[in-house]
């Protein structure tokens, strides 16, 4: 085989593997925001008789999370790979990319629980906020 055929090859392989890569970290992450939301979001869906339930965390919230963080994390995947693209050596490339994912997703994480917590004390606020409790 002639050495461009080979490229193109190597290439291809190549191109599978990131689209794998791609596919497997959004699952990841949409597996990530819904967990969040999951844990952040279940006071405020409660049924109970005095608690109303906030359906803005079913129709904005939930998608937001099951979308912004596969979005958000693929973009700086996408640009960790870009920046790092003949830079380093193969096997340091791939720690960087996965170190970023992985941070992308910790501060997504944080920010969403943070966030899902301030909406749940406004719906539920503590019971005995005074002081004559």
């Amino acid at each position: 085989m002639e050495p461009s055929g080979e490229r193109e090859e190597r290439e291809e392989r190549e191109g599978t593997a990131v689209a794998a890569a791609g596919c497997l970290i959004a699952a990841l992450a949409a597996a990530t925001g819904f967990g969040v939301w999951l844990n952040g979001a279940a006071p405020g869906l409660d049924l109970g008789v005095e608690n109303p339930v906030d359906f803005s965390l079913l129709y904005i919230e939930l998608p937001g999370m099951l979308f912004g963080f596969p979005l958000l994390t693929l973009l700086t995947w996408s640009l960790a790979r870009a920046v790092l693209r003949a830079r380093g050596g193969q096997g340091q490339r791939r720690v960087v990319k996965g170190a970023v994912v992985v941070l992308t997703l910790l501060m997504l994480s944080w920010a969403c629980g943070e966030w899902l917590d301030h909406r749940i004390d406004r719906i539920h606020p503590a019971q005995c906020a005074e002081k004559p409790c």
